[in-house]
């Protein structure tokens, strides 16, 4: 087998951007095994550029660069040898503000960079190849995103309620939201999907799944403390939520995802 060669860099965006991009996370990596990645549902909309090859995303083709909406169930990319690129996850706010449109709009579908961003695209990509180094890649992207910033905003009391789910890990009652909120239950759920795309209950499950991946990425506990931790009924509720939104177990994910993950998916949880 082959050495696999890992050139990472992590750095947060300029400070008029930080509210709507949680980083930028850049990757080159050669000599990677044949198999599967999986894009695993996550709180942030992905915006990928692609620098290399492209990513064959099953049931959405190759793609060069794209985003990725909410969603609720893993996307399978298939591993090549070489993977070079750059993520960038958004929040909901920043979904409004550098794309113009609601998460909503976006949610478990995959689009070509270009349908969203338009000339922007090819114009990120281009320069983007043009560079050798990650520190002026990311300069590029803060000069890039922070000049056509738009002026969109979303309801204030959907967005407060999204950073309450998160602020308390997925744990948060959905029926104690909506009473604090002054909505009935059922016209919460309604308007948060119709915002970001998933009702409050699924992005409960989705922060909650985020934060065990991110416990047992950081110190490998046993399954059974990460499930007590992060919010579950027990280890065999934390497998089966596993099952649902990664599509394996946690120990298959362990094994064959966790060498692969980069420190920046993580790192992007604390917006």
């Amino acid at each position: 087998m082959s050495e696999i060669s890992i050139d990472r860099a992590m750095r947060l965006p300029g400070a008029a951007l930080r509210p709507f991009i949680a980083c930028y996370g850049g990757y080159q990596i050669d000599g990677l095994p044949p198999g599967i990645m999986r894009g695993l549902p996550s709180r942030h909309v992905t915006l990928m550029i692609g620098l290399g090859d492209g990513f064959a995303i099953k049931g959405a083709g190759v793609r060069q660069s794209f985003v990725g909406g909410l969603h609720d169930a893993a996307a399978v990319v298939e591993r090549a040898p070489t993977a070079f690129g750059i993520k960038l996850p958004l929040t909901p706010l920043g979904v409004r503000t550098l794309l113009g449109v609601p998460a909503a709009e976006l949610a478990s579908r995959v689009f070509e960079l270009r349908e969203v961003l338009g000339f922007r695209a090819s114009e990120l990509e281009e320069r983007l190849r043009g560079e050798p180094g990650w520190t002026r890649r990311f300069d590029i992207l803060d000069e890039v995103f922070a000049r056509d910033l738009g002026e969109w905003s979303a309801p204030q009391e959907l967005l407060w309620a999204w950073h309450k789910l998160i602020a308390h890990r997925g744990c948060h009652r959905i029926d104690a939201l909506a009473d604090e909120i002054g909505w009935s239950r059922r016209h919460f759920t309604q308007r948060f999907d119709a915002e970001f795309g998933v009702t409050p209950k699924t992005m409960a499950r989705i922060v909650r799944f985020e934060n065990a991946c991110a416990m047992i990425k950081r110190t490998r506990p046993a399954l059974a403390q990460v499930a007590a931790s992060c919010g579950y009924h027990d280890q065999a509720h934390m497998t089966r939520e596993w099952h649902a939104l990664a599509g394996c177990s946690p120990r298959i994910w362990i094994a064959e995802e966790l060498p692969f993950v980069q420190d920046y998916e993580l790192a992007a949880l604390d917006d």
